[in-house]
C-alpha cells in the first residue's frame, strides 16, 4: 500500500471512531447515563401536591414507580400554565409529561401517547344556589370559564357547532382548582372538571354539585415528545403494561381514588359542623392514644366518627356503647371500665385498632395493611381471611385490599360462605365501613391542612391531603 493510501485509509478510520465517540445516546440510555427522570407535570390533587411530608398524587407515585423500575432518580418540572403542558419537544428538559392529559385527537398531533391509564369524564360543575343545567343548550352564561388548551375546552369547541347560543371563556393564567373556587365563591356559574378530580375536592366544596356530564369516558395517558428515538417511550409502554398485569396500577387507582364516593351534601355538612363543634374537646385525646399506640390521630378519629359521629353518650341496639362503640367483650379486653367516658373508649378503641394492624400478615405492605385491619376491626379476623382465603382461590391477590374488597360481599352468599371456616357474615358492611373511614381520613387530612395554612399563610390554591401512612 502506497504512503498517500495509507495516510487516507488512517484519515477515515480516524473519523470512523470519532463520529462513533459523538453519536448522540438514545432517550433511554440518556435518562440511564446521568441517572434522573425529568416529568413535567402540574399541581392538581389528581397528579401532584406538596404538603409537610413532601410530594404526593397518582402522577407522583406512578411516574417515580418508573424511575425506580429504571433504576434512577427523578425530578419534576411544573409548567407554569396548561398549554406549556402540551409543548413538549425533544429540545426541552422534560423526557415527558405525566399530568393527567386526555388523549385527544388534536393532541395526538403534537405529542405522542401511551395506552392509556385510566379513564374520566368531564362534569360541568354548579352551585347548588342557582337553577342547575340540564344540557349544554342551557350553557349560556357569561361567567363560564375553562382552562385554555384545555380538553375542556376542545370539547365546548366540538359541541358548540350543534349549539351555537353555547358561550364560555378560555382563561390560561387560572388552575382548575381556581376555577372551582370561584364557582363555590359565585365568582362563576360554572366550570368543567374530569370526574376524579371532583371525586377528591367535593367535600371541600359540599355546596357544589355536579350538572351533567359534558363528554363520554376519555382515556388519560402519559404524553413523550414527537421523535424517532422511541427507546423510552417503549420503556415506559412496557412498565405500564407490567404493572396492569400485575395488579399494581389498580392497586394504586384504589390509593388515591378508591374510597367513598357516596357521601352526600347532608353527610360533608355535618361531618363538617362535627369538626367544629365535637372535635376540638377529643382532639388531645385522639393524639395522646394515638401516639401511645404508634397510630395517626386522624385516622383513629376517622374511625371513631364512623363508628359514633364522636358521640360519647352513643348506644347501638345491639349494646355497642360510646365514642368508639365497643363490645363488652372488646372493652374488658381492653381494660375500659366504661365505655361511655370518651378517654377510656379512645384509648381502648386506639389500643384494639393497633392489634388488629399487628394481626395482619407483615408481608402486606401499607396502605392495604390498615384497610385490612379496618375490616377486621368491623367484621372480625376470622372472617377477613375467610374472604382472603375465597379471593386467592378466584386467582386474586390476597394481599390487595382492592382484590379483597371485592370478595367480601361473598360472605353473605350461601354459595360462598359455606366454603369458610367462620361461615355467614354481612360481608358488605366492614367495604362500605373502610371506604367511610377513609373518606372521613381524607376530609381530617384536608381541614387540618387548611388549619396549617392559615396560620403559615400559604397560598389557597395549595390544598394538601397528608401523606402520612396509609395514603389515600
Amino acid at each position: 500500500m502506497s504512503k498517500a493510501l495509507l495516510i487516507k485509509f488512517s484519515f477515515f478510520i480516524s473519523l470512523y471512531f470519532l463520529s462513533s465517540c459523538f453519536q448522540q445516546s438514545s432517550s433511554l440510555e440518556s435518562v440511564i447515563d446521568r441517572g434522573e427522570l425529568v416529568v413535567l407535570t402540574r399541581v392538581d390533587p389528581t397528579t401532584y401536591m406538596l404538603n409537610k411530608s413532601g410530594p404526593y398524587g397518582f402522577e407522583y407515585e406512578l411516574a417515580s414507580l418508573f424511575a425506580d423500575s429504571l433504576g434512577v432518580n427523578i425530578r419534576f418540572t411544573f409548567a407554569e400554565n396548561f398549554q406549556q403542558l402540551l409543548q413538549l419537544t425533544t429540545k426541552q428538559e422534560a423526557d415527558f409529561v405525566a399530568a393527567g392529559l386526555s388523549v385527544t385527537p388534536g393532541r395526538k398531533n403534537q405529542l405522542h401517547f401511551t395506552p392509556p391509564y385510566y379513564e374520566v369524564t368531564q362534569q360541568v360543575i354548579y352551585h347548588n344556589r342557582i337553577r342547575r343545567p340540564k344540557s349544554i343548550s342551557q350553557l349560556t352564561s357569561p361567567f363560564f370559564e375553562v382552562l385554555a388548551g384545555s380538553s375542556h375546552a376542545e370539547n365546548l369547541r366540538k359541541v358548540s357547532t350543534s349549539h351555537p347560543k353555547l358561550s364560555w371563556h378560555e382563561v390560561s393564567d387560572s388552575t382548575v382548582l381556581e376555577l372551582v373556587s370561584m364557582v363555590n365563591n359565585h365568582l362563576l356559574d360554572y366550570t368543567i372538571v374530569d370526574s376524579n378530580q371532583f371525586q377528591l375536592i367535593h367535600s371541600q366544596y359540599p355546596n357544589l354539585n355536579i350538572a351533567f356530564d359534558i363528554s363520554k369516558p376519555e382515556k388519560i395517558a402519559w404524553a413523550f415528545p414527537l421523535s424517532q428515538d422511541h427507546s423510552l417511550y417503549n420503556e415506559a409502554v412496557r412498565f405500564l403494561a407490567e404493572i396492569k398485569s400485575n395488579g399494581v396500577l389498580k392497586q394504586l387507582q384504589d390509593k388515591h381514588f378508591g374510597y367513598s364516593k357516596q357521601l352526600n351534601y347532608v353527610g360533608i355538612c355535618t361531618f363538617r359542623q362535627h369538626a367544629k363543634s365535637r372535635l376540638p374537646k377529643l382532639k388531645g385525646v385522639f393524639q395522646r392514644a394515638a401516639d401511645k399506640y404508634k397510630l395517626d390521630w386522624k385516622l383513629l378519629a376517622a374511625v371513631a366518627y364512623q363508628e359514633s359521629h364522636w358521640n360519647e353518650h352513643a348506644i347501638s341496639p345491639t349494646g355497642v356503647r360510646g365514642i368508639m362503640m365497643l363490645t363488652k367483650a372488646t372493652a374488658k379486653q381492653m381494660n375500659v371500665t366504661d365505655r361511655l367516658d370518651p378517654e377510656q373508649s379512645i384509648k381502648g378503641g386506639a389500643r384494639y385498632l393497633s392489634t388488629r394492624i399487628k394481626k395482619i400478615p407483615k408481608r402486606i405492605t401499607e396502605p392495604d395493611k390498615t384497610w385490612m385491619a379496618l375490616a377486621s376491626y368491623n367484621i372480625g379476623f376470622g372472617h377477613l381471611e375467610d374472604a382472603r382465603i375465597l379471593t386467592q382461590q378466584e386467582g386474586k391477590d390476597p394481599d390487595k385490599w382492592v382484590d379483597v374488597k371485592q370478595h367480601l360481599p361473598l360472605l353473605a352468599e350461601k354459595e360462598w360462605y359455606k366454603k369458610t371456616k367462620h361461615g355467614y357474615a354481612r360481608g358488605k358492611e366492614p367495604v362500605t365501613y373502610v371506604e367511610n373511614v377513609r373518606l372521613y381520613y381524607n376530609m381530617l387530612n384536608q381541614l387540618e391542612s387548611n388549619r396549617i395554612k392559615g396560620k403559615q399563610n400559604l397560598p389557597s390554591s395549595y390544598p394538601a391531603l397528608n401523606k402520612n401512612l396509609p395514603a389515600l
